[in-house]
C-alpha cells in the first residue's frame, strides 16, 4: 500500500474539512475527485486492511451490470487520472481492451481497478475503525473517534485517535441480508448454510454436498446457480433454485428504462411525498434486482446442453416461493418449509446445503451516529432525513456553523433506486464536493434524460455548445 503514514505534518487539533467513514466504491469515488482539490483537507477511514469489493462473488465471467464508463470518476471528470481507461493505460492494456469490444467489464476487473486507485490515492487510512461521531458545540466541529487496528488481521486495537472535522461523509455501504427463519442456521456450525457473499470461499464445501439449494432470484442467485450447475456432473446436478418473485425475471435494461438511473430521476424522486417514495422503491425491483439477460441465456444454454443425450438435468427452478421456516434435520441436512405464493400450497424440501442469495441491506448507522442522535431529524419511520444535496438534515445549531453530514448509499428511501447504483457514484461525489466547497469544481449537466418525470414546466433544453471560431491565418506578404 502506498497510503501516506498516519502521522502527517499537521497539528493534531487542527480540523479537517472532510472526514470520510468507510472506503467502498462510493467514498473511493469521492476521494478520487477530491484529490486534485488542493484546498480541501480530507481523510478517509476504513476498518478493513485494504480495499475489496464483494470478494465472494468475483465468479469467473461475472460482469458488472453497468458500462465501464460508470467508473469512479469519468461521468463527472473524463480527464481524471483515476479513470478506468487510465488504469488500463498504466497496465499497457488499452489496445487489448479496445479489441475486446466490451462495454461491460468483468466484476474481478472492476475490483482490480478500484484496488489500483486505493493503493495509489493519498488520504486513505485503512485499518482504522471509526467508533463514534459527536458534535462539539464549543468548538463547532464534529469529533470522530477512531481506533487504529494492528496489521495482523486479528482486529486488535493498536492506538486510539480523534479527528476534528467540519464535514463528514458516511459511505459504510451495505451488509448481507439473511432472512429471519434462516439466521440460526447461518450462525450454527456444521451444515453449510451461507450467504452468497461468502460463496467463493465456501464453493468446494458446497460442491461436496449431495443436494444444494439456492434461494434468491436476483443476479447473485443466478450467477451462483449457473456456477454450481457448470461444476456438477450431467444427470447428477441435484440443484434446486428458489425465488420469491413470480418469475426469474430479466432486469429492465431498455434505454428509456435506464433513465431511472439519471440525476433527473433522482431529483424527481426526492421531491415526492414519503409514502409515494416507499411504494415506488418496493415496486421498482425489476429495475435493479432482476437478472441480466445474458446470465438468463447462459443458464438456459447450460440446461439445454445437458438434454443432448435425451435426459433432463436434475435441476429444479421454482419461482414464486417463500421460505416460511427452516431447521436442522438430523445433523447433516436442512429442512426448508416452503409456501407457494400463488397456489397457496405448502411443502417441505430437504437439502444438504443452502446458498442465500438474498441480497444486501443498508448497514445500520445508529452505533456510529449515536452521539448525533439529539441533532438528527427523522421521517415517520425513524429514518434519517436527507436533503437533495445528500446532507442529513440536522439541527440548525449544527448547520449554521457550516458543518454537515453527507451520506452515500444510505439514502435509498429519499433518493430512490439510483442510490446504490455505481453509475451515479461520480455524479453524487461531484454534487457533494460542489456543495461542500461552495464552488463548482465539477460542472454538472442541468439535464440528463429524455424522459420528463412528472408534470410541470417543460424541461430546459440546454443550449448547443458553440465551437470556437478559429482565427484565419494571415497570408505572408513578400516585402522584397
Amino acid at each position: 500500500m502506498s497510503t501516506p503514514p498516519e502521522h502527517d505534518q499537521r497539528e493534531p487539533e487542527a480540523p479537517r474539512d472532510l472526514v470520510g467513514v468507510g472506503i467502498g466504491p462510493a467514498n473511493l469515488s469521492l476521494a478520487a475527485l477530491a484529490q486534485p482539490l488542493t484546498e480541501l483537507d480530507a481523510v478517509f477511514y476504513e476498518q478493513r486492511p485494504g480495499f475489496d469489493w464483494h470478494p465472494g462473488l468475483l465468479i469467473e465471467g461475472a460482469t458488472v451490470q453497468v458500462p465501464f464508463l460508470a467508473d469512479l470518476v469519468t461521468l463527472a471528470d473524463p480527464q481524471s487520472p483515476w479513470s478506468f481507461l487510465n488504469y488500463l493505460r498504466t497496465r499497457d492494456r488499452l489496445f487489448p481492451f479496445y479489441f475486446a469490444e466490451r462495454f461491460h467489464i468483468q466484476r474481478a476487473e472492476y475490483d482490480a481497478y478500484c484496488r489500483w486507485v486505493a493503493e495509489n490515492l493519498p488520504g486513505l487510512r485503512f485499518g482504522h475503525q471509526v467508533d463514534s461521531v459527536r458534535w462539539n458545540p464549543e468548538r463547532e466541529l464534529f469529533e470522530v473517534d477512531h481506533i487504529r487496528l494492528d496489521g495482523d488481521g486479528d482486529g486488535e486495537a493498536e492506538a486510539l485517535g480523534r479527528t476534528y472535522t467540519r464535514n463528514i461523509v458516511l459511505g459504510v455501504g451495505t451488509e448481507p441480508h439473511v432472512p429471519e427463519p434462516l439466521k440460526p442456521l447461518v450462525e450454527a456450525a456444521g451444515v453449510p448454510v451461507i450467504h452468497a457473499a461468502d460463496y467463493l470461499d465456501e464453493r468446494d464445501r458446497l460442491l461436496a454436498a449431495g443436494h444444494i439449494t439456492v434461494i434468491g432470484a436476483g443476479q447473485s442467485g443466478a450467477e451462483v446457480f449457473l456456477d454450481l450447475l457448470r461444476h456438477r456432473p450431467a444427470g447428477r446436478e441435484r440443484l434446486h433454485w428458489l425465488g420469491r418473485t413470480e418469475a426469474f425475471a430479466p432486469m429492465e435494461y431498455s434505454k428509456l428504462g435506464l433513465e431511472h438511473f439519471t440525476p433527473d430521476y433522482t431529483r424527481y424522486f426526492h421531491a415526492l411525498a414519503e409514502p409515494t417514495r416507499d411504494r415506488l422503491v418496493a415496486a421498482q425491483w425489476q429495475l435493479h434486482k432482476g437478472i441480466g439477460s445474458d446470465t438468463i441465456a447462459a443458464i438456459h444454454d447450460e440446461l439445454y446442453r445437458r438434454t443432448h443425450d435425451g435426459g433432463w438435468p436434475d435441476a429444479v427452478l421454482t419461482p414464486g416461493v417463500h421460505v416460511r421456516t427452516a431447521g436442522r434435520l438430523a445433523t447433516t441436512k436442512v429442512e426448508l418449509h416452503l409456501e407457494h405464493l400463488e397456489q397457496g400450497t405448502r411443502s417441505r424440501l430437504t437439502t444438504d446445503a443452502v446458498v442465500l442469495a438474498t441480497g444486501y441491506q443498508e448497514r445500520p448507522l445508529d452505533r456510529v451516529l449515536a452521539g448525533l442522535d439529539p441533532y438528527m431529524r427523522r421521517d415517520s419511520r425513524e429514518r434519517p432525513r436527507v436533503d437533495d444535496g445528500f446532507r442529513m438534515i440536522l439541527d440548525p445549531s449544527v448547520t449554521a456553523a457550516g458543518c454537515h453530514v453527507y451520506v452515500q448509499n444510505a439514502e435509498l428511501h429519499t433518493h430512490g433506486i439510483g442510490a446504490p447504483d455505481l453509475g451515479l457514484a461520480a455524479w453524487r461525489s461531484a454534487t457533494i464536493l460542489n456543495t461542500l466547497t461552495g464552488k463548482e469544481p465539477y460542472p454538472l449537466p442541468g439535464r440528463t434524460a429524455f424522459t420528463t418525470f412528472g408534470l410541470g414546466p417543460r424541461p430546459q433544453i440546454p443550449p448547443a455548445r458553440q465551437e470556437k471560431t478559429l482565427t484565419p491565418l494571415t497570408p505572408l506578404v513578400d516585402v522584397r
